[in-house]
């Protein structure tokens, strides 16, 4: 085994890269063999892994990314400003509220 403090700053460089590299390949060996164990005892109880692990392994498993919900059709309309529009549907924005405080009236801030 060399002697790391006669070593340059090149060769320790080299030597840790070596060292990375092997560490990553015993990882992934050692990885590989987990999963085995793992399917090796889910069939032993009748299971395969992707059953209990709902099919998505670990590592990739991410969160679904929600779709918007369709909310539909705009019923409403700001009379200042006419790209401001609501559904009808949720929470009320503060134009309607306010607009509503004012005096109008649902009807008169419909789409037509």
């Amino acid at each position: 085994m060399a002697d790391v403090k006669k070593m340059s700053r090149k060769e320790l460089e080299t030597l840790r890269g070596r060292i990375d590299r092997q560490l990553e390949k015993l990882r992934s060996e050692d990885r590989k063999k987990a999963h085995a164990a793992a399917e090796k005892a889910a069939k032993a109880h009748g299971f395969s892994l992707a059953e209990l692990s709902g099919g998505v392994a670990a590592k990739s498993a991410k969160p679904a990314k929600r779709k918007p919900a369709n909310v539909g059709v705009a019923k409403y309309a700001d009379p200042a400003n006419p790209s401001k529009t609501w559904t009808g549907k949720g929470r009320q924005p503060e134009w309607y509220k306010a607009a509503i405080a004012a005096g109008k009236s649902p009807k008169q801030l419909e789409i037509k």
